[in-house]
């Protein structure tokens, strides 16, 4: 049996891209056999409770998944230091969380960087249901590459991008 590990998913409030993302990476590690990583979602300005936005819950049922248990919670040093590998939407996020925790440094990335991507992922809020679906493809098909990536049995803490 393989050692559990955790990856968190951060976004701003814990209502659109960090949830949408969990509830892919849990079908796409699942099919890609990566069953001894947990997956959990956080917000840099979370409130604690939120529902999912109504289009990150049309935009996870477009795509056979169910975001409809989603409760908002804020990123705490405690998650953070418990997590093996954190995945941010954007750069902004990640210099926020760096500049909280810097000691952390070797296992927070945007997630375009951690695929060797650059950029960050655009933040549907107030948008339409579109742009809702648009950003969970996109984070699809991100998430299709961060799991090659975990497959690939980097077993180490620090990850290298």
């Amino acid at each position: 049996m393989k050692k559990e590990k955790k990856l968190i998913f951060v976004c701003s409030g814990n209502t659109c891209r960090s949830p949408l993302a969990k509830v892919l990476a849990r079908d796409i590690f699942d099919r890609a056999g990566l069953s001894q990583w947990l997956v959990d979602s956080a917000g840099t300005a979370a409130l604690h409770g939120m529902s999912a936005s109504g289009h990150a819950l049309t935009a996870a049922h477009t795509l056979g998944l169910d975001l409809s248990m989603h409760q908002s919670k804020p990123i705490t040093p405690e998650l953070a230091q418990k997590a093996d590998l954190i995945l941010v939407m954007t750069r902004a996020h990640k210099d926020m969380l760096l500049g909280a925790w810097p000691a952390l440094a070797g296992k927070i990335h945007t997630i375009k960087e951690f695929v060797g991507e650059s950029g960050d992922v655009a933040d549907p809020f107030g948008l339409t249901a579109a742009h809702y679906l648009e950003t969970a493809q996109e984070l699809q098909g991100l998430l299709e590459q961060v799991a090659k990536k975990l497959a690939a049995g980097d077993e180490t803490t620090e990850w290298r991008v």
